[in-house]
């Protein structure tokens, strides 16, 4: 049995979306006319309260096309110290958008603000992740991102949420998508992760902004074509993949509760209310991942102090007996 932890991007299309991809309606999309991807933006700005969407091949490019289109060269971009657009992006932000990562606690958000009063550079954007994926897929409290978009708007500057995983953080804290983004100028969120579609994520905001991105996407080289053929999937994976992360749920704490039993201290499961868990490597044997890949249960690490283990549609209870008979095998 083969156990694959390493990323809920991963999964396999199920046959439900398969047989759509097979049947799915196309047309040029670089043109706007592919009529199953605009079926499934039109479905996601509903979803999450938006005017307009955008489907984009990558959680990347989304991310990226949104700091362009809110931000100007030169202008710093407050983020966590541990978000996904300042680790890992590949300094894209730089390198898209001629803009830095100003990494911050939240709680130091509005002393940074004034940070141009003391020859900071100037910030045009705030971006927060929800779920965190570097800390075990934390949801976001909803008081917090309140607290945010409230420091931010007093300063007149646009919020970016990375909702990769946003559907999970819903079935976690039982919001609506919707009500986890709402004041947020712009979010994203992906299909190919705990919602197990082979590919694509979805951009969201205004019209005005969603035209701006549209370009920077073709500049970018995401203008595909028959991209419906793929948008299928997505459109499957809206409709009936959201309820069943419960299991994901369930499972990654089965898993980190019997990790924290085998390696005290290795992660706290109270912490762990998503489908992933993040252990500190050092209270593991060094080798726990080769030793686990040998027994067929495959994990990474997303820093040197970090071993990840990520749950999806493609693990069953099986797996996770399996996953956790195997920590029992570790030396």
């Amino acid at each position: 049995m083969i156990v694959d932890l390493r990323s809920d991007t991963v999964t396999r299309p199920t046959q439900a979306m398969r047989d759509s991809m097979a049947t799915a309606e196309v047309g040029d999309d670089l043109s706007g006319d592919d009529p199953t991807v605009n079926r499934l933006q039109s479905l996601s700005a509903a979803l999450l309260g938006y005017e307009a969407a955008l489907y984009v091949p990558t959680g990347t490019m989304a991310n990226q096309l949104a700091i362009r289109a809110h931000t100007r060269p030169g202008t710093d971009v407050i983020c966590a110290p541990r978000a996904h657009v300042y680790r890992y992006e590949d300094a894209g932000a730089a390198r898209n958008a001629g803009v830095q990562m100003r990494p911050v606690e939240w709680a130091d958000l509005e002393s940074e603000m004034l940070g141009d009063q003391h020859h900071l550079p100037e910030v045009s954007l705030v971006a927060f992740e929800n779920t965190l994926m570097a800390h075990s897929g934390l949801p976001l409290d909803r008081s917090l991102i309140e607290s945010i978009l409230a420091t931010a708007s007093r300063f007149d500057v646009p919020v970016h949420c990375d909702g990769a995983r946003i559907f999970n953080a819903a079935i976690a804290t039982g919001a609506t998508p919707r009500e986890l983004v709402a004041g947020c100028s712009s979010m994203m969120f992906c299909l190919s992760k705990g919602l197990g579609a082979p590919i694509g994520s979805v951009l969201c905001g205004t019209r005005e902004f969603i035209a701006r991105a549209r370009v920077d996407k073709h500049r970018m080289g995401g203008g595909w074509r028959q991209a419906g053929i793929v948008a299928a999937a997505g459109i499957v994976a809206l409709e009936t993949m959201v309820e069943r992360l419960h299991d994901d749920h369930q499972r990654a704490r089965a898993f980190a509760d019997a990790l924290a039993l085998r390696w005290p201290g290795s992660v706290d499961p109270r912490q762990v209310l998503t489908n992933i868990v993040c252990a500190d490597s050092a209270a593991m044997p060094s080798d726990v991942i080769e030793q686990l890949f040998k027994q067929g249960v495959l994990a990474a690490t997303i820093d040197a102090r970090t071993t990840r283990f990520i749950f999806h549609l493609d693990i069953d209870d099986d797996g996770v007996t399996h996953a956790i008979d195997s920590l029992a095998r570790v030396r």
